[in-house]
């Protein structure tokens, strides 16, 4: 099983890196550090799943992963993240992720989550499991976050961080006005006044590092 890691943060490639290490059947075909990487190392090398990053600079996770899928439809992604299952999971399993896993739970989740996927399955957590049969019995209610497109969700957990509406626009290479307009759309949508309230909402949820 060929695997390509995307991820821009050493310390998580290196960790992978020695997950995938202990498995005989696993081989590491490349590392990827941002979305042109990643495209075009899958370009270059015969992989089978990639373990994508859903926070890398620059396009947001969801994007590159619908590109790839376009373009793999055969092939697997499975979306690490930091950020809570109830925030992304849905989204990126429904844009054709195979899987989604927690950064904190990766080294017991990976491997099985690799041979699920290369299986023709796709991997949630026990838990996430659960709150996926809840609210399709209707019995569980949405958080405001959860209404949040992903370019929303995107700015907000970069606002949450600390960056400004200038360095957002660099990252995402949109205009300052279109980022402030993401961003009064968002609190709106969390029922916050301003950047602080934005930032104890995100806190209080654990939407941040």
């Amino acid at each position: 099983m060929n695997v390509l890691i995307a991820d821009d943060h050493p310390v998580v490639r290196q960790g992978l890196r020695q997950i995938l290490a202990a498995e005989p059947d696993m081989t590491l075909v490349g590392e990827a550090t941002n979305a042109g990487e990643t495209l075009d190392i899958a370009r270059r090398v015969p992989w089978d799943v990639i373990i994508l990053d859903y926070s890398m600079p620059g396009r947001s996770g969801l994007d590159l992963l619908k590109e790839i899928r376009q373009s793999y439809p055969q092939r697997q992604i499975l979306v690490l993240s930091m950020h809570p299952e109830d925030s992304t999971a849905v989204s990126v399993l429904r844009a054709g992720a195979a899987g989604y896993i927690s950064k904190e739970c990766a080294s017991e989740e990976l491997t099985v989550a690799i041979r699920k996927a290369i299986g023709g399955k796709k991997y949630v957590s026990a838990s996430l499991a659960e709150r996926l049969a809840l609210e399709l019995e209707g019995g569980l209610e949405k958080l405001p976050h959860q209404a949040l497109s992903d370019r929303e969700y995107r700015v907000m957990w970069m606002i949450a961080s600390g960056k400004s509406i200038k360095e957002i626009a660099g990252d995402l290479a949109l205009s300052s006005n279109t980022i402030s307009t993401y961003r009064a759309r968002i609190l709106k949508k969390l029922a916050v006044k301003n950047n602080a309230g934005l930032v104890r909402y995100a806190l209080r949820h654990r939407l941040t590092e």
